[in-house]
């Protein structure tokens, strides 16, 4: 990480949003449009879109800071980018296909300075229905609990809880009070700039998903507290920018997942295990690519409609 004088610039109790764009088209206008209001400045970093999507920007909000990338540089390079740029004591790094409700900022904002540990925080994504989505508070999917989930054995999370534990949290009750929890999702995370400063910034050698895994790992093993604020409502529309290249994004998901594991895990866990867990992972994929590809031919000889 580079100095963080020269890093960050300082700020008083702000917000930055920092939204890293690439092809969301109408969506970054409604997500911009949902941020104006509960924030110092908003920070686009645009990975070399060919949708145009910024231009509406500029035409109706010529105020708003706009970084263009040459090439996809991806979403951990991006968010460090936009960093760099921002002036705010706190970031908020917000997906474009994400809404914020018209207090979410403020919420989040008091959880992070609910006590001077609080690093980030995390609000409730849900669909368009209001139904929360997964990911917005989770469990660190270990090695153990991601192989209790994919062969089944997280049925038993009732008899023996410690033993079999499902990392996906949405599936409890929602809490009526910030919670502490292990990890929150990328698509809204709120960090104290303090914070980041200590930690370092996003690991650039994640292309595309699990960076915001491995950035909340690492906040917590430095003692900062990951919390999940429920009454911060954010409506997102998941998948919406990466729908038009669904092999790409998987191939990248299951590369993050291989990094996440052998970076904090294989000092953990026996070798055989995670041998097992890398093998699982790329059948995994495998899977997923026969599905997508087959999905693909049928749409090309009229047998798949969308």
């Amino acid at each position: 990480m580079q100095d963080s004088h020269k890093a960050f610039a300082s700020g008083d109790q702000t917000v930055s949003v920092i939204i890293v764009n690439y092809n969301a088209g109408a969506l970054l206008s409604s997500c911009v449009a949902s941020a104006l209001g509960q924030s110092a400045e908003i920070i686009i970093v645009d990975n070399a879109s060919a949708d145009f999507s910024t231009d509406a920007i500029v035409s109706s909000w010529p105020h708003i800071k706009i970084v263009k990338n040459s090439s996809n540089l991806g979403f951990a390079t991006a968010c460090n980018i936009g960093m760099r740029v921002a002036t705010g004591s706190h970031f908020l790094f917000l997906n474009p296909d994400c809404v914020l409700a018209a207090d979410a900022v403020q919420g989040m904002l008091e959880a992070t300075d609910s006590a001077e540990n609080v690093g980030m925080v995390g609000g409730l994504l849900v669909d368009k229905d209001g139904t929360e989505q997964g990911g917005g508070r989770r469990a660190v999917p270990t090695p153990w609990r991601s192989l209790v989930r994919a062969t089944g054995l997280s049925r038993f999370a009732d008899r023996w809880p410690r033993l079999f534990f499902d990392f996906h949290l949405h599936k409890q009750p929602l809490p009526a009070a910030p919670i502490e929890v292990e990890a929150i999702s990328g698509a809204c995370m709120l960090v104290r700039r303090h914070a980041m400063e200590k930690v370092g910034s996003w690991d650039e050698a994640y292309f595309l998903h699990c960076e915001d895994l491995d950035l909340s790992m690492r906040f917590r093993r430095m003692d900062w507290k990951v919390l999940f604020v429920p009454s911060a409502r954010v409506v997102h529309e998941k998948g919406a920018c990466s729908h038009h290249r669904p092999i790409f994004v998987e191939w990248h998901k299951h590369k993050g997942m291989l990094r996440f594991y052998r970076k904090f895990f294989r000092h953990q866990y026996p070798g055989v295990l995670m041998g097992l867990v890398a093998v699982g992972v790329w059948l995994r994929f495998g899977l997923v690519f026969t599905y997508y590809s087959s999905k693909h031919i049928g749409r090309k000889l009229g047998l798949v409609r969308d």
